[in-house]
């Protein structure tokens, strides 16, 4: 058995590779620093074998099979034992990845911080994965990992790289929420966004010999009092913009009926009245009327009298002829003519006034009334030109059988 172990250790010895339990690992050292000439060095398709003697960096080998001499391989002549006949090497072998490593998981709660929309205080909580490689492995070993033999995890060896990782994270998540005036709600469906805005802003980690490639997993979520928390506050939000945009809804459909009313008097104005003045007091005039044909809304005598004040003035405003003699708007009994009421005095009664200056119409000696100005265009007439502006469509049918029954209603 003495003879098989020794000539089993010989052969292990002569065959220099990384472990199968080992493969995951970054950084590998292999465990003996005696390595004897003509061994065979097998370097994977994904790293690259670093030799170091005495705490100095000698050499690499790429991918590949490897038979370690100094003729095939000048370097090792610096690692050359001369005790021991030149028959072994020594040195450190250190076997580095250099292809992407991927899911590097990474996450935690950030700090309390305010959603820059719905102004309440949350503290989000962000998990995912990221890959890194690395891009210089003399450089990984020396100035981050280490000489030493090294942990058996990648969490451990990359521990402070996810923690400065992490921070570089918090600080994307609150420049976004601030220059695009996002709420936290709505970052869950912004990964891909920003998986890239992370990427762009992670840590410079050259000097380490290794680089950030990309975000993957990535998830953003909040406790069930925060999320709680937010999706009342959006409620709320969302109940009040929706009572902004009903008011802005009527005041402009409020706008284009006045719009639409303003352009009608305006037609109006221009093919009837003449000018705003008559069509205002027009206007004026038919809002009497109605009032009256309604029996004043409601107001009674006093206002059925005022409505019929108001729309005799205005009348007389419209018509010079009217305006200019300024005829009494009420005959006191004792003026009015004879038997012109129930149980008036009869005409010719003894005292009776006869002749005096302003005595009403018919009596001896009263002002005869002007001739009339001459009458304005006829019902014909008026008809002709309604139905020239209806075909001409300055006014709607509607509008056309209405102007046209107030006109009938003269005859």
């Amino acid at each position: 058995m003495g003879i098989f172990d020794f000539v089993k250790n010989g052969v292990r010895e002569m065959m220099i590779a990384r472990p199968d339990a080992a493969k995951h690992l970054i950084v590998y050292k292999h465990r003996d620093q005696n390595i004897p000439f003509w061994s065979q060095l097998t370097v994977d398709s994904d790293e690259c074998a670093l030799f170091f003697k005495d705490g100095r960096y000698v050499g690499f080998l790429p991918t590949g099979r490897h038979t370690l001499q100094t003729q095939n391989i000048p370097f090792l002549n610096n690692l050359v034992n001369k005790l021991t006949g030149g028959d072994v090497f020594i040195a450190e072998i250190f076997f580095v990845k250099t292809q992407p490593v991927r899911g590097v998981p990474f996450g935690g709660p950030l700090e309390s911080m305010e959603d820059p929309i719905l102004y309440e205080f949350v503290t989000p909580r962000i998990f995912g994965e990221f890959s890194l490689v690395v891009v210089d492995p003399v450089r990984f070993v020396v100035g981050y990992h280490g000489q030493c033999g090294g942990s058996g995890d990648n969490d451990v060896i990359l521990s402070w790289i996810k923690g400065k990782f992490f921070m570089s994270v918090k600080t994307v998540i609150g420049q976004v929420c601030a220059q695009q005036q996002k709420s936290l709600l709505n970052l869950g469906g912004m990964s891909m966004e920003l998986g890239a805005r992370i990427v762009q802003s992670a840590p410079n980690l050259e000097e380490i010999g290794c680089k950030i490639l990309e975000i993957g997993n990535f998830n953003i979520n909040f406790s069930a009092e925060d999320q709680k928390l937010l999706r009342d506050a959006n409620k709320a939000r969302g109940e009040a913009r929706r009572g902004i945009g009903v008011a802005q809804d009527t005041a402009r459909a409020k706008q284009f009926e006045l719009d639409q009313r303003f352009q009608q008097d305006a037609r109006y104005v221009q093919q009837l009245a003449g000018n705003w003045q008559n069509y205002a007091a027009g206007q004026a005039m038919m809002g009497a009327g109605e009032g009256m044909a309604k029996g004043g809304d409601g107001g009674g005598v006093a206002a059925l009298g005022a409505q019929v004040a108001i729309g005799a003035g205005l009348a007389q405003g419209m018509n010079p002829a009217l305006a200019g003699h300024g005829q009494p708007q009420f005959v006191p009994p004792h003026m009015q003519q004879p038997g012109a009421y129930p149980g008036a005095p009869p005409q010719g009664y003894p005292g009776a006034p006869q002749g005096y200056p302003g005595a009403p119409q018919g009596y001896p000696g009263a002002p005869q009334p002007q001739a009339a100005q001459a009458a304005g265009p006829s019902i014909e007439q008026r008809l002709e030109r309604l139905a020239d502006l209806k075909n001409k469509g300055l006014i709607t049918d509607e509008e056309f059988q209405a102007r046209k029954a107030k006109i009938l209603e003269e005859i």
